[in-house]
């Protein structure tokens, strides 16, 4: 039986951290699927579209690697894609509150759903997508946090809003 894993999230935008768990992620299972969720509710600075094709440009190198966009309950989209892991990153013990509490919830609507808690490299415990575009959208560079991919795309973002120009 192949082993499939989820790791969603807004992923607005996809970080460095994000990567390096999906890298170490692609290790431990046969397939992961990156699971990137609508969150319109969020007011997310990249559409859905946008996310979804920067993920998949980002993490074309990992062969067992899939970018899929969701919405509504994790659960449902996990049993239709017949995973039954969820990868979710811990950058810090304040995290860990809140990611139980996600954990216990999807196992009780789905019991053959586990959730697998990776600690963040310390390199990137400290790098989050909110910070990252808080950073980007005040004229900051983002570069040291995210693939030169998801750089350019903020720098064509802040063009198309009269912000800081590319080069």
């Amino acid at each position: 039986m192949e082993k499939v894993a989820v790791y969603p999230g807004t992923f607005d935008p996809i970080h460095n951290g994000h990567t390096d768990l999906i890298q170490r992620a692609s290790r431990l299972f046969d397939r992961v699927i990156v699971a990137v969720a609508a969150s319109a509710g969020k007011n997310p600075c990249f559409s859905l579209g946008e996310r979804v094709g920067l993920a998949s440009d980002v993490l074309k190198k990992f062969d067992n690697v899939v970018v899929e966009s969701f919405e509504g309950l994790l659960v449902h989209f996990a049993a239709r894609r017949r995973a039954h892991i969820v990868v979710r990153g811990l950058r810090a013990v304040s995290d860990f509150e809140y990611e139980l509490q996600l954990a216990n919830m999807n196992h009780k609507m789905f019991e053959e759903l586990e959730t697998l808690f990776l600690p963040a490299d310390e390199a990137f415990g400290y790098v989050s997508s909110t910070l990252v575009r808080e950073i980007a959208m005040m004229n900051g560079d983002p570069r040291p946090f995210v693939d030169p991919l998801v750089a350019n795309a903020f720098d064509g973002k802040l063009a198309a809003l009269g912000g800081r120009r590319p080069g």
